[in-house]
């Protein structure tokens, strides 16, 4: 099972659910966790895993030929992204625009055009205790998130529960993350801005066509809201994390909700429980 952790802004909680839930059930079963949030991976901070291997993550960016190229233009014209430009003999290449579909090489009449690689990142692997860890890393100045996370997918196991933590927002990065899982969980916090960004959040897991459910952190009795548009949007809120400042304090040493209260990891345990719960009807349903 794939089961991805997101949210419609940053600061709600995406790593303490991710890292909690891994932890938790992990006693039990088989558990995965993947840092997809590439641009700024953190779950290490709190696994503190121990690395054992790393690759490369390169896209192929196109190298020109001058000895054969006759400067005819085909490049630049198929190009969707606009890497290449072709002015008086010479053809100008923007790396950082370039997607490494191949079009260009593909479709060059003089066979001008070869490709080689571009380092985007890195991907790095190890085990946290028995919970294995995937994370990726971009390359600072990289602009295209995408490549790395795919590499951090290709590291997903089916014969175990996966979890991967994925980068905020509502944009690429978070669509490539999240699709193929097979539920979503969509950590939120009761303020106008984080309501906001959750009816975003919502509206894109729902494009995508992944089950989902949320979880209210930080929450904070008498404030309605979120659970008011939950009920009207008919999602399920699946646990509520209180605003305590002792899950603050053990947060802020690097220390996660599962280990620094225990009690909690019951509470993981049954969210789980429901997520299956919710995978099995929607199969008996369809």
């Amino acid at each position: 099972m794939i089961i991805s952790v997101a949210s419609g802004k940053g600061g709600t909680g995406k790593t303490l659910v991710a890292t909690s839930l891994a932890i938790s059930i992990g006693a039990e079963e088989k558990v995965q966790i993947l840092d997809c949030d590439v641009e700024e991976p953190n779950d290490h901070l709190f696994l503190k895993p121990v690395i054992a291997g790393s690759e490369p993550v390169c896209i192929p960016v196109p190298k020109v030929d001058y000895t054969k190229c006759t400067f005819c233009g085909e490049c630049a014209r198929v190009c969707a992204f606009k890497a290449l430009a072709v002015v008086p003999k010479s053809v100008l290449v923007f790396n950082q625009l370039c997607h490494g579909c191949g079009a260009c090489s593909y479709l060059c009449p003089e066979k001008a055009i070869s490709e080689e690689g571009r380092n985007m990142g890195v991907v790095e692997w190890g085990n946290a205790g028995k919970i294995e860890f995937v994370q990726g890393r971009l390359t600072v100045g990289e602009a295209m998130p995408v490549p790395v996370i795919r590499r951090v997918k290709e590291k997903i196991k089916r014969d175990k529960t996966a979890i991967l933590d994925v980068s905020p927002g509502t944009s690429c990065p978070v669509v490539e993350s999240v699709r193929n899982s097979d539920y979503c969980l969509l950590v939120t916090e009761p303020t106008p801005f984080g309501l906001h960004d959750l009816v975003l959040a919502v509206e894109t897991v729902r494009e995508i066509g992944v089950p989902f459910g949320v979880i209210i952190n930080r929450a904070v009795s008498g404030d309605t809201h979120v659970h008011d548009y939950c009920r009207q949007e008919k999602i399920p809120v699946l646990l509520e994390i209180p605003l305590d400042r002792e899950i603050a304090r053990i947060y802020s040493e690097g220390i996660t909700l599962a280990e620094g209260k225990p009690e909690w990891q019951a509470n993981f345990i049954d969210l789980h429980n429901r997520i299956k719960g919710a995978l099995h009807e929607r199969s008996r349903c369809t």
